[in-house]
C-alpha cells in the first residue's frame, strides 16, 4: 500500500485542504499519516476524520520583537529532528503540505530522506512558512494564478484549492432543524475565523436588533467568544464553531459575513453564497487576506469592508445591498471556471513517484 505523510497546522485553513484530500487518496489505496504540532487546532480535526496523528515540536518565525524569538529557533530544530524520525520509521511515497510552521520541519526532512514533497499556497502571495519551504519541495500548487510570479519555474503548478466534497450535501431542513431557524425569513451566517474576530463580533452585537427585523443569524464567534447576554436571543444563534452540521447551516445560508482566508472564499465561491468579506487588517497580518478580498471584488463575487473602517451602519447597509443584488451575485458567481483542484493535485500526488 502507498504512504503519504500530510501536514498543515496552526488555524484551520492549513487543515480542511488536507482533509479534503484525503478520501480521494483512500480511494487511491493510500494509508494516510498526518504530522502536525502537539496542541494545535490541527490535531482534533484530524484525529475525527480518523487519520494517524502525530505530534511534533513547533515554533514560529515572527517579523516581529517577543521573546519567544529566541526560544522558538530551538523548537523548530527539535521539530525537525522529531519529523526525521517519523518519516524513516513511516517511510511515505510522498508527503503533502498546506503550510503553517508545523510544516516547514517536515518538508525538510522529507528533502533530506529524499522522499519527494508537494506544497499547496492558498494566498495571492506566499507566506513566510512556504517560503522556508518551497526550496525543498517537488512541486508548488497555489490558488490564484497570479501567485505563478511568485514561485520557481518548473515547480508552479495553478490547482486552485481542494474543496470538501461534503459541503454540497448539505440539507436547508437539517439547518433548520439545527439552529431552531424557521423557513420563512432568509439566513445570514457571520464567520470570523477559527479563532473568532472581535472586530466582526462587536460590530454584529451592535448592529442586531436592526438585522433580526430582516434577518435569522447564525454567529460563529471563536472560541471563548459567546456573548452570554445574547443567549436565548429570537432569531440569533451563537457558536464557538460549528464541524458536523456546518454542510446543513450553508445550505440554509442566503447571505455570509465572513473572514477572506483562501479556502473560505474558494468554498464561499464553490457554494454560490452572496457574500460580504472582511479581511484581517494589514496591521494584523501580512496582508494577504486583503489581496484575496480585492480579487473577488473586482470579479464582482464579494463586497469588501475594511475592518478599520467598520460600524454598524456600514455592515448594515451591505447587508442590505448584498441581499437586493443576491441573484445577480449568484449568476456572476455561477460563471466562474473553477479548477477541479481535488483532481488535479490527486494526479500529482499519484504521479510524482513515477
Amino acid at each position: 500500500m502507498k504512504k503519504i505523510v500530510m501536514t498543515g497546522g496552526g488555524t484551520a485553513g492549513h487543515v480542511t485542504p488536507n482533509l479534503a484530500l484525503a478520501p480521494l487518496l483512500k480511494e487511491q489505496g493510500y494509508e494516510i499519516y498526518y504530522i502536525g504540532s502537539y496542541t494545535g487546532i490541527e490535531k482534533k480535526l484530524v484525529e475525527n476524520a480518523g487519520i494517524t496523528y502525530y505530534g511534533i515540536s513547533s515554533g514560529k518565525l515572527r517579523r516581529y520583537h517577543d521573546w519567544k524569538n529566541f526560544t522558538d529557533p530551538f523548537r523548530v530544530i527539535k521539530g525537525f529532528s522529531e519529523a526525521n524520525q517519523l518519516l524513516k520509521h513511516i517511510q511515505p511515497d510522498v508527503v503533502f503540505s498546506k503550510g503553517g510552521f508545523v510544516s516547514v520541519p517536515v518538508v525538510m526532512a522529507a528533502a533530506r530522506q529524499h522522499v519527494p514533497s508537494i506544497i499547496h499556497e492558498s494566498d495571492m502571495t506566499p507566506g513566510l512558512a512556504n517560503k522556508l519551504a518551497i526550496p525543498f519541495a517537488t512541486k508548488v500548487c497555489c490558488n490564484f494564478p497570479e501567485t505563478l510570479q511568485y514561485l520557481p519555474e518548473g515547480k508552479a503548478v495553478h490547482t486552485g484549492s481542494p474543496i470538501r466534497r461534503e459541503l454540497f450535501t448539505g440539507s436547508k431542513e437539517k439547518g433548520l432543524e439545527f439552529t431552531g431557524f424557521t423557513a420563512d425569513k432568509p439566513v445570514i451566517l457571520i464567520m470570523g475565523g477559527s479563532i473568532g474576530s472581535r472586530f466582526i463580533n462587536n460590530a454584529v452585537w451592535e448592529s442586531l436588533d436592526t438585522l433580526l427585523a430582516d434577518f435569522q443569524i447564525v454567529h460563529l464567534v471563536g472560541k471563548g467568544n459567546i456573548n452570554k447576554d445574547l443567549e436565548g436571543k429570537a432569531g440569533y444563534q451563537q457558536y464557538e464553531f460549528v464541524s458536523e452540521q456546518l454542510n446543513d447551516v450553508f445550505a440554509m445560508t442566503d447571505l455570509m459575513i465572513s473572514r477572506a482566508g483562501a479556502n473560505s472564499i474558494c468554498e464561499i465561491l464553490a457554494l454560490k453564497i452572496p457574500n460580504i468579506l472582511i479581511p484581517l487588517s494589514a496591521a494584523a497580518s501580512r496582508g494577504d487576506q486583503i489581496l484575496n478580498a480585492e480579487s473577488y471584488k473586482k470579479q464582482g463575487f464579494s463586497t469588501v469592508l475594511q475592518e478599520e473602517e467598520l460600524t454598524s451602519e456600514i455592515l448594515i447597509n451591505a447587508v442590505k445591498d448584498v441581499y437586493d443584488r443576491r441573484d445577480s451575485i449568484k449568476e456572476t458567481m455561477a460563471s466562474s471556471h473553477l479548477l477541479d483542484a481535488n483532481s488535479t493535485i490527486l494526479k500529482l500526488i499519484t504521479d510524482i513517484n513515477k
